[in-house]
């Protein structure tokens, strides 16, 4: 256990306020991104290992990270992907049976750097009331004229295409290959878990870049394709928009989720807004607007669907809202084999409400294979 001084520290944020902490071990430096908050009381490591993540400083909002270290396996992607970490209370010696290493040497070899002592939740309460915006967290507190004029460059979220940095570059497989169904993946920033649940539900899975072309998605043969989540904004991802399009009007059984629910909307002449704050918790009710129940949801997302656009587009119907601030949180195609959902049903906390909608794509793909027979 350390008792030794820590670093001084701060995060600067782009409206100028500071607050101030301590350096998390020995990483020294500075890192650059839009600050966002979670709010979950457990699944850090899924979380920083989540690619939506990609370019963004996490504040936790629980007030003990690191206490149960890190365990292989619950990574959702090969790397950390947040661009930096915000804490309360760093815990440096892991209480876990199992643990495989400590969050400080996990967050170290990945070169991530991360603050503690903060005050989280004024910092929460700040970036409630102001909005998300850029932010610097750093240890070199003397340079704060040098961290404000880096900051004012760096490039705001809104248009910013993070998809390319965090997609495989070429194809890969998953699952079973003897399995019943095959699925074509465009990988914006899949998560593990999302490929777990595919597999388990007797999926084959081609997992394709975030470029891919249709007749290389086609190539596979698929039963179904799936457009995964993924980090930044979807506006600027013109080719997958197209793609998407293009495959929809094959009435293939297509299912979307976050960024790849973004894709699918954009397809269908719904624009897409940057949120004040946007969703990021294990804790988000939802109301399934087929069944009448709600689910309680995992979400992480900075940007949503327009509902106005949505309740005018003939074509779509409005499936899932979100009981907080009735965002659009689900659409069907009401003519072509097609839906997606802006939350993660793949993440399951605690509550497993929303993994249905797995079990809703194999489904769609069985009864397609049957009318094609």
């Amino acid at each position: 256990m350390k008792y030794q001084a820590k670093k001084k520290a701060l995060i600067l944020l782009a409206d100028g306020t500071i607050f101030w902490g301590k350096a998390v071990g020995d990483l020294e430096g500075s890192s650059f991104g839009e600050v966002c908050f979670n709010t979950g009381m457990t699944g850090y490591q899924e979380i920083f290992t989540d690619p939506s993540y990609f370019g963004q400083l996490m504040v936790t909002t629980n007030a003990h990270i690191g206490n149960y270290g890190v365990k292989d396996g619950d990574e959702e992607s090969d790397s950390v992907k947040i661009a930096g970490l915000v804490c309360k209370n760093f815990s440096y010696t892991p209480s876990r049976y199992g643990a495989s290493d400590s969050l400080e040497n996990y967050l170290k070899n990945n070169n991530i750097l991360a603050i503690s002592d903060v005050d989280t939740r004024a910092l929460v309460s700040y970036i409630r009331d102001h909005g998300a915006m850029n932010a610097v967290i750093s240890t070199e507190v003397d340079k704060i004229d040098e961290l404000k004029t880096k900051l004012a460059e760096t490039p705001d979220m809104k248009g910013l295409e993070l998809a390319s940095r965090v997609s495989t570059d070429t194809p890969y497989f998953f699952g079973d290959e003897d399995a019943p169904y095959k699925i074509a993946a465009v990988d914006l920033g899949i998560k593990k878990n999302i490929l777990r649940n595919l597999a388990k539900r007797g999926c084959y899975i081609k997992v394709f870049p975030y470029n891919a072309t249709v007749e290389d998605l086609k190539s596979f043969n698929p039963d179904g394709y799936f457009f995964s989540n993924g980090p930044g904004d979807p506006e600027p991802l013109k080719d997958t928009i197209k793609v998407a399009q293009a495959l929809i009007e094959e009435n293939v059984p297509m299912f979307g989720i976050c960024l790849g629910h973004q894709i699918i909307a954009l397809s269908q002449g719904v624009s897409t807004f940057k949120m004040y704050n946007g969703h990021r918790g294990i804790n988000h009710p939802v109301i399934n607007h087929i069944t009448g129940k709600g689910e309680i949801t995992s979400q992480n997302h900075g940007f949503a669907i327009s509902r106005e656009d949505a309740e005018k587009n003939a074509s779509l119907e409005i499936t899932h809202s979100h009981l907080n601030d009735n965002t659009v949180m689900g659409i069907k195609h009401k003519t072509k084999n097609c839906f997606s959902v802006q939350y993660h049903p793949e993440a399951g906390p605690g509550p497993n409400d929303a993994t249905y909608l797995f079990d809703q794509f194999i489904e769609n793909i069985k009864h397609s294979k049957l009318e094609i027979a």
